[in-house]
């Protein structure tokens, strides 16, 4: 299967079991407090699957537009309704009614995170300890004293064990521009303080290069070769499985991964490599071919990693792993760490702070999905656990046509104790479509322009 059919197909599932979750709040809440449901719709547009429920009175649909859902209520605002019904209509139900069906959407994407990273936690998380690589001088890590092989022990007072954990708290703190404690252990194995300064970092802030900014790289494995492609660049330049690459036109190879980059930075570009063998060291001119990926070139010299660096690597492996107690703790604080870092990065993208690049699009969303999904179902389902969580945060939001906008009306009527006008309610789905069109977008030409430029 192509990588682009599989990112397809795995995105398509993601979306509709996370719609399933959000509508089924909705639909739950609804026949609990004695709506009465017409239809429960996974897509939109045309039915390709459809049943009714036993006593006939509710339809269940699978549609053809797998990018959304809903559940349609009886509604006096959208038909007649029979007398003897009335009391089943979700516009005569009392305020408090409307709110809890209306707010049990975005609530059961959080509970699905809670409940997802619950999971994930009594399973084990595999994460790699946060081990420094390169420290760029002048920048805010050298500054801060940050060396090269020093592990992140907490930031901000918050325990890190792995580099996702640390990624988080650093962005959190560039976002706050603030000055943030950093506990590191040291390669003698003692433990300092220092202060990292991520006030000083160019607004707006983008997540994307935040460690470049830093001038942190995380820990690579030493650029020792292993299996060598016959009749490849390396094979054809002399370099043999053992070979430690040292620099190449004249600059230190600092690991396996910046080895990588400059490879692929000059394909068909004659490179002076010079590398350890048994103690001596030797120089020769490496020639990357180049291999097309997409539109862009790449250098490629047919080597693999050597077995030693492999190890090394996975020495610094980490499993977070917690009791079912623990665990869902853990998921809470996680889920509401989420969330308040969402609002916090919609709030400074609109003070010009964040930068509008860390919006996704459904592109990104894709490839997400099926790298994720390849990875295994607990990666998986820690991707279902973050867009899950974005999808209640951004459903929360006082847009109309959204849940919150909504909700906004409802607070609304609770203030002024009368209904707003469906006059003004046709005025802000005007407002909120035109709203919601524009973020799609922005999204959309974020993903070209991360594919294309």
């Amino acid at each position: 299967m192509s990588s682009m059919l599989y990112y397809a197909l795995s995105f398509v599932v993601a979306l509709a079991i996370l719609i399933a979750v959000h509508e089924f709040g909705h639909y739950w809440v609804a026949r609990r407090l004695g709506v009465k449901v017409l239809r429960f719709s996974i897509g939109f547009g045309k039915p390709l699957f459809s049943w009714r429920s036993k006593n006939g009175e509710t339809e269940y649909v699978l549609a053809a537009i797998p990018l959304g859902g809903y559940v349609r209520m009886l509604d006096e605002r959208e038909g007649e309704v029979k007398a003897e019904e009335l009391d089943r209509a979700f516009n005569r139900k009392p305020l408090s009614t409307r709110v809890a069906v209306v707010s049990a959407g975005p609530l059961f994407n959080f509970l699905f995170a809670i409940f997802a990273l619950w999971i994930m936690y009594m399973s084990g998380v595999n994460g790699m300890k946060p081990v420094v690589g390169t420290v760029l001088p002048d920048t805010p890590a050298a500054i801060a004293g940050i060396q090269k092989n020093d592990v992140i022990l907490a930031v901000a007072g918050e325990t890190v064990p792995t580099w996702q954990s640390a990624r988080l708290a650093l962005f959190e703190a560039a976002l706050r521009g603030e000055k943030v404690d950093i506990r590191l252990q040291t390669t003698t194995g003692t433990t300092v303080n220092s202060k990292l300064d991520t006030g000083v970092l160019e607004k707006p802030i983008d997540a994307s290069v935040l460690f470049e900014r830093l001038g942190l790289e995380s820990w690579s494995p030493p650029a020792l070769l292993g299996e060598i492609a016959p009749g490849k660049p390396a094979d054809l330049a002399g370099l043999r499985e053992g070979d430690l690459i040292l620099m190449v036109n004249g600059k230190p190879i600092d690991g396996w991964l910046d080895w990588v980059r400059i490879v692929r930075a000059h394909p068909g570009e004659a490179l002076t490599t010079r590398f350890l063998r048994n103690g001596v060291e030797q120089e020769t001119q490496l020639l990357p071919i180049a291999s097309k990926t997409g539109d862009e070139a790449i250098g490629k010299v047919g080597v693999a990693l050597g077995e030693q660096a492999i190890e090394e690597y996975r020495a610094l492996g980490v499993v977070v792993q917690y009791g079912p107690i623990e665990a869902l703790q853990t998921g809470i604080v996680k889920t509401w760490d989420m969330s308040v870092l969402m609002l916090r990065v919609l709030g400074r993208m609109v003070t010009g702070d964040a930068s509008l690049k860390n919006i996704s699009g459904p592109l990104s969303i894709a490839e997400m999905a099926g790298k994720t999904a390849s990875r295994g179902w607990l990666s998986f389902l820690s991707f279902l656990a973050m867009v899950s969580v974005s999808l209640g945060v951004l459903n929360l939001l006082p847009v109309p046509v959204l849940d919150g906008g909504h909700l906004l009306y409802y607070l609304i009527e609770f203030v002024t104790g009368k209904e707003v006008s469906e006059r003004v309610m046709a005025v802000g789905q005007q407002i909120g479509i035109s709203l919601l069109l524009a973020l799609m977008g922005l999204a959309f030409f974020n993903d070209l322009s991360r594919i294309f430029g």
